[in-house]
């Protein structure tokens, strides 16, 4: 073949190339024609991997992705592998991850009209916490929370005193050492106690080593980070139970950029795995009891007397009276807030 024809031939066969590629790149090429587009998003959760709440938070992610048929995949990052607990919610904003999962007392001052949630209010279960915190979001909105788009919320059970000898009362809390971080340093306080703040993970050994006496939490706490072996007794100091609200956002660009449907999807679920996280609390709760309870003769829970729980009740009563001085004076209503809250709890605690 002549050189000039050679050329010509290459030409052409280029022009086909191009031509079919242009084809390709109409029909979509790599995405079949018609199919819908796949959204992928990361999901940032701060408890570890084995963890019930992030083994939940895993389950929402694969029935997001069944119910929309593949079309929305959400990736986790446990264990603050992607942000760290108390950088979670800027995580969001800035787009870190596309969700979060942390607490809203890690940021603590960022949301004051929420922060009522975790007073001690006597809660008395996670269930009743998780709804009450749901509720209040719904009927109030808070615009410190209006820069991500909120799925859902859910709460621990009551926080609890245990500790490595029987607390009867007041009188044998006083001067105690108790392991108390961020805002419940000042119901220790209240109570007499001298609060030691230091993470969760420290606790174990602090209480073995004697750098505390005891420690408020959760019950489940007691099985899911082993404290139960380091401590004989738990009071039951529910009548002034707190809690510890965890907020499940998504970031508001990441969410308009989702199709109705796929919203609607999202929604439909996360209002289901409301109460699926209630239960998972008080199931770990009662399982955390029976483990304790399990480990020797020597365990033992407290039950306060009447009169003790009125005690401990006007003790801390000053902490809500501040939360109602503070939001107030920021222009927020906290009064309303309260009361609307307290309303809840003693229409459910009946």
């Amino acid at each position: 073949m002549k050189q000039g024809n050679f050329a010509a031939a290459v030409g052409h066969g280029s022009s086909v190339l191009l031509a079919v590629f242009a084809l390709f790149s109409i029909m979509g090429c790599g995405q079949p024609s018609g199919q819908p587009a796949v959204h992928k998003l990361t999901y940032s959760v701060f408890f570890p991997p084995t963890h019930p709440q992030a083994k939940l938070a895993q389950t929402w992610a694969d029935e997001v992705k069944q119910r929309s048929q593949g079309r929305l995949e959400i990736v986790l990052f446990p264990g603050g592998a992607l942000t760290k607990a108390d950088q979670c919610y800027q995580g969001v904003v800035d787009k870190i991850s596309d969700i979060g999962m942390s607490a809203l007392a890690y940021t603590r001052g960022r949301f004051p009209l929420m922060e009522a949630l975790d007073l001690p209010l006597g809660y008395s279960s996670g269930s009743v916490a998780t709804h009450a915190a749901n509720r209040l979001y719904a009927k109030y909105q808070p615009a410190a929370l209006a820069d991500t788009h909120v799925l859902y919320l859910h709460a621990h059970g009551p926080g609890i005193l245990a500790s490595k000898k029987p607390v009867q009362g007041l009188a044998d809390l006083k001067g105690m050492k108790v392991r108390a971080t961020g805002f419940f340093a000042k119901v220790v306080e209240r109570l007499g106690g001298a609060p030691v703040s230091m993470p969760q993970g420290d606790t174990y050994e602090a209480l073995q080593k004697g750098v505390v006496d005891a420690t408020f939490c959760p019950m489940e706490t007691l099985q899911g980070w082993k404290q139960g072996e380091v401590v004989t007794s738990v009071t039951d100091s529910r009548c002034i139970g707190y809690t510890t609200t965890f907020f499940v956002t998504m970031n508001k660009e990441a969410w308009a950029a989702l199709p109705a449907e796929l919203q609607k999807i999202v929604t439909d679920v996360s209002a289901e795995w409301v109460e699926k996280h209630a239960q998972m609390w008080d199931q770990a709760d009662a399982a955390a009891r029976a483990y304790f309870m399990g480990l020797g003769n020597n365990r033992q829970v407290v039950q306060l007397s009447a009169e003790e729980q009125e005690k401990w009740k006007v003790s801390t009563q000053p902490l809500l009276e501040e939360y109602v001085q503070n939001t107030t004076g920021k222009g927020l209503p906290g009064d309303a807030f309260l009361r609307d809250l307290q309303a809840f709890l003693s229409e459910v605690q009946k």
